[in-house]
């Protein structure tokens, strides 16, 4: 039997010195870096979240639609309203010889209803896509989603709204029983090209209309101004002055008065500037939807602050 007094005590207060890691631990430090310095990457995730938005777009689209003509008495009826009410206007304001229009190659009535209801799908072009990003703020703050569904919803609303007015475009080859031109078939793409023009504007300034509406009551005040230098109510006018001028470089000036000879006459009496509108606007759709793509996260951080 071994004694207490043999056994040796045990240490106090040992101090245990931790095993060093066989292996250095990785740290990974992350830094803010723009998407623009891997373009490849970029363009590659803005293909597959274009595809990816399809659906939301589409249900976006209808909602909208729904909630537009739900809540009012005319419902769709809205969307011919607009030009009819214009068109007899100015008609009877060139009737009365308040206005001089000089001539023009169908009826003033018709030629007017045709091209207010072009140029007010262009505005919408235009206005739609800042409408759509300035209404989805709160769902844009707390919900990843891709952006680009929201500028195809307001596309697809566009182009709805034009298939409404076909029905007045219709009726108006009826009533002044104007000959169809083979040439109508070409007029959806000379559309397209308007609609897409509007569309690169709206792209430009839905970011910014995000932050601030000024850009969205200014922008109306602007096709406010617009429409009277673009042969809407008025054929082209052949002078050189100023106002001439203006009319001439208006980018819109080209796509909407083909859009219109498409329809009615079939003579295009400016191919040249319609090409090169058209070739600007395919060079600045992509260049739109790259600034819009990099600057929303921006204007999110800031309305979310």
């Amino acid at each position: 039997m071994v004694s207490p007094s043999s056994q040796s005590p045990e240490p106090q207060n040992r101090l245990r010195v931790p095993k060093r890691p066989s292996q250095p631990v990785a740290i990974q430090i992350y830094r803010p870096a723009s998407e623009m310095r891997r373009p490849m990457q970029l363009f590659r995730r803005m293909g597959a979240d274009l595809l990816a938005s399809r659906e939301l777009a589409w249900q976006l689209m209808k909602r909208d639609i729904s909630a537009q003509y739900r809540e009012s008495f005319l419902g769709v009826a809205w969307a011919v309203i607009p030009p009819i009410v214009a068109s007899a206007g100015f008609a009877f304001a060139a009737s009365a010889k308040v206005i001089n229009v000089g001539t023009t190659d169908i009826p003033y009535p018709a030629y007017v209803l045709m091209s207010t209801a072009l140029w007010q799908t262009f505005s919408e072009a235009v206005m739609l896509p800042m409408q759509k990003v300035g209404a989805a703020r709160m769902m844009l703050a707390k919900i990843q989603f891709p952006r680009e569904a929201l500028i195809l919803a307001a596309a697809g609303q566009v182009l709805f709204n034009f298939a409404i007015k076909l029905l007045l475009v219709a009726g108006m080859f009826l009533w002044f029983r104007l000959a169809v031109p083979p040439s109508i078939v070409l007029a959806p793409v000379a559309l397209l090209h308007l609609v897409l023009l509007g569309t690169v504007l709206g792209m430009f300034l839905a970011p910014l209309s995000a932050l601030y509406q000024d850009f969205q009551k200014g922008m109306q005040l602007l096709l406010g101004t617009w429409l009277f230098l673009t042969p809407v109510v008025y054929p082209p006018p052949s002078g050189e002055g100023l106002f001439g001028l203006l009319v001439r470089f208006n980018p819109v000036t080209p796509l909407l008065v083909t859009t219109r000879e498409l329809i009615t006459t079939g003579t295009i009496s400016d191919p040249q500037g319609f090409w090169l509108v058209s070739a600007i606007v395919f060079t600045g759709l992509p260049v739109a939807w790259v600034v819009y793509r990099l600057a929303m996260p921006y204007a999110i951080e800031r309305f979310s602050s």
